[in-house]
């Protein structure tokens, strides 16, 4: 084994197939995600979407390291302490981290792959201005939360379609669960998610959703709307795309009340208004 492979598949924690774990492991991955995302329409759409609900706060001393005077340090200790708690479940290389950060807030990027965040966490270098929040990078699989504290985070985000990279809906419901345990009662939760029936606007996507709900029949260990596709050179990349009934009653079992669903274009550029229009779903619940 070198370096650059992944831990033997045994090692593989719940919810994550052997295509995830290689896709969380390949270092070349985390080195070009930013380039290889940075012209997909809906890394913009679904930013936007963040920044509505999270907007930026009011500006915040500089950090203590900055400050001029012990005057100055104690009013930033204050603000510190008062400053929202963001977690990002599956944040990758902090492309929504650490724009969240320089709006204020305090963001605990949560990743099962090092590698990102390593990358995320190297940007803090390369950053022109202090962020007025800061990053945490915690390496963890989003089924087995245990380790944070209920009620540590005022909002939660799940992008890029992360659920639905969880393998099994007990898994993914558990997420939830940890989300809205780790969430104080009013925060907000934004998660995206690909739409199962937009298969039937793609090529092919007809004869892959047939084949989606077969394995379902026939297999206990998969569910009508998984897919294995390739993906930046592996084979079997996982998916699960939902339906909008599912991801709503995943949500409402798991201790959140629905808020605004969004449908995301086909084409991931827009906000449309029709569900048989979007490819995919970013919705809102607030914790209970």
């Amino acid at each position: 084994m070198t370096s650059s492979d992944p831990p033997p598949l045994w090692r593989r924690p719940a919810g994550v197939t052997g295509g995830i774990w290689r896709y969380t492991h390949q270092r070349s991955i985390a080195d070009h995600y930013d380039d290889f995302v940075a012209d997909t329409p809906l890394c913009k759409l679904d930013a936007d979407i963040v920044s509505r609900y999270l907007p930026p706060l009011n500006p915040l001393p500089l950090t203590v390291e900055k400050a001029v005077d012990s005057g100055e340090k104690t009013a930033q200790k204050n603000h510190a302490a008062d400053r929202p708690i963001v977690v990002d479940l599956g944040c990758g290389t902090g492309r929504i981290a650490w724009p969240l950060a320089e709006n204020g807030y305090d963001v605990i990027g949560v990743d099962l792959s090092r590698p990102m965040l390593q990358t995320m966490l190297a940007k803090r270098q390369a950053m022109k201005t202090d962020a007025a929040g800061s990053v945490h990078a915690l390496e963890a699989n989003l089924v087995q939360l245990g380790g944070l504290r209920d009620d540590i985070a005022d909002h939660a985000v799940c992008l890029f379609s992360t659920l639905g990279m969880i393998h099994g809906r007990q898994n993914r419901r558990e997420t939830l669960r940890h989300a809205a345990r780790i969430v104080r009662s009013g925060g907000t939760l934004i998660v995206h998610v690909h739409r199962r029936w937009a298969a039937f606007r793609e090529p092919t996507g007809c004869r892959r959703l047939l084949r989606s709900w077969w394995n379902s029949i026939r297999n206990s260990g998969d569910e009508f709307g998984d897919a294995v596709y390739a993906y930046r050179g592996l084979s079997d990349m996982f998916m699960h795309r939902f339906s909008w009934r599912e991801l709503s009653t995943d949500l409402r079992e798991c201790g959140w009340r629905l808020g605004d669903t969004h449908w995301v274009a086909l084409d991931g550029r827009t906000v449309v208004s029709r569900a048989w229009d979007a490819s995919g779903m970013i919705m809102t619940a607030s914790a209970t």
